[in-house]
């Protein structure tokens, strides 16, 4: 039997995969969803059996569908790379990019993505700039740095932002807290708990500009500046603290904390700022796309974000 597969066959069962919908799928793929429904029965046409299991959500592959994702992604792995290669062919290799972050938990999965570019990427300069002084957005728009990680964009002067994903901040308290019972909490729950933070100015923390200040609460603040720290102390029952939830899953599943939402959910989006310039550069598109790839597939609770090809802009 020969099933004469194509590559959109193959994106199509990763998109799949990856997004658990028909609907979701279609969106990724810039597709109707009649095309990909009509893509996904000629496959099935071919095989003599479907792929994966209807009216499923998320959706569930037969045995058959599973060995096809395994095609899959060696295939679409191969060629990419091999696209990747062409590209860096074509318009060259050098270039720099230097780093930074103001989304400050994301260094845990950023560290990683930088090692899977690295080896892609040979004659790009790579460093990193950390510090909770220092100031990423306006070292960008000075073209002191290439690249941001930031939940807090500004309208920069030919700055482009891509968006990642979007995460809930989440409360995190011990599971012998008194609110560890609660599935959300509101501002007034607050008043009276130590709230412990990364060093940074209270106006650019979610839980104090969107949560906390619009009911004129204002919490004690305590600071440090390791994400392990302060689970440890939220843990120990000597504060409580807010982080995305795709951080504190993994406590949260040992059972080391609770996580509450924030009133009806206090929800914020992860980009990448870069100008313009940089934007262009085939490095940075690998980049941008190593990201996404790597974020969708480890991170707990996030949601992608569909997003344009060139990136956004925010008007001043």
């Amino acid at each position: 039997m020969s099933l004469n597969l194509d590559i959109r066959q193959l994106r199509t069962l990763l998109a799949l995969r990856d997004t658990g919908s028909l609907v979701e799928a279609a969106d990724r793929l810039c597709l109707t969803q009649s095309a990909l429904s009509h893509q996904v029965k000629d496959l099935e046409s071919r095989l003599g059996q479907p792929v994966f299991i209807r009216k499923s959500r998320p959706v569930r592959f037969t045995e058959p569908g599973q060995r096809l994702l395994l095609l899959a992604e060696e295939v679409i792995a191969a060629l990419d790379n091999a696209e990747r290669d062409i590209t860096k062919l074509l318009h060259g290799e050098a270039g720099r990019l230097h780093m930074a972050i103001e989304c400050h938990s994301c260094f845990n999965w950023l560290m990683p993505v930088i090692d899977q570019f690295r080896p892609h990427w040979p004659q790009v300069e790579l460093d990193f700039s950390a510090g909770f002084t220092f100031e990423p957005l306006p070292a960008l728009a000075r073209g002191e740095v290439d690249l941001v990680v930031t939940t807090d964009p500004m309208p920069l002067k030919d700055v482009v932002y891509e968006p990642l994903f979007d995460c809930e901040m989440q409360l995190a308290v011990s599971p012998r807290h008194r609110l560890a019972q609660r599935e959300r909490v509101q501002p007034h729950d607050l008043a009276d708990e130590l709230l412990i933070t990364y060093p940074v100015a209270p106006s650019r923390l979610d839980i104090i500009n969107r949560f906390l200040q619009p009911a004129q609460i204002q919490p004690t603040l305590r600071t440090t500046e390791m994400t392990l720290m302060m689970v440890q102390m939220v843990a120990s029952g000597r504060g409580v603290c807010c982080l995305p939830n795709w951080v504190l899953a993994e406590y949260a599943n040992l059972g080391q904390l609770q996580c509450l939402s924030l009133g009806e959910g206090l929800w914020t989006r992860v980009q990448l700022g870069l100008r313009r310039e940089t934007r262009a550069m085939p490095y940075a598109e690998e980049f941008i796309q190593l990201a996404r790839a790597h974020c969708v597939k480890t991170l707990s609770g996030i949601v992608p974000c569909q997003t344009p090809n060139a990136g956004e802009t925010l008007d001043g």
